[in-house]
């Protein structure tokens, strides 16, 4: 019996949900503009069992460089 592939569309809502609660400090807007800027980027892989993870990795790097700067104190 095969598997059933992965739904990249649930995946990716699924890392917009996480991203954004992770990070309230980012705009929600902005985070899902750049988890689509990503996917963007790899609608050209040819194994895709892995473009969600990847692509998670690469937003949350992009979404964290993004936050504002806190000043401690």
């Amino acid at each position: 019996m095969a598997e059933k592939g992965i739904d990249e569309d649930t995946a990716f809502r699924e890392i917009l949900v996480r991203l954004t609660e992770k990070y309230p400090d980012v705009p929600p807007e902005r985070i899902s503009a750049i988890v689509d800027e990503v996917r963007g980027e790899m609608t050209s892989a040819k194994v895709r069992d892995f473009v969600p993870v990847l692509a998670e990795r690469e937003a949350k790097k992009r979404v964290k460089a993004e936050r504002p700067t806190r000043s401690e104190g």
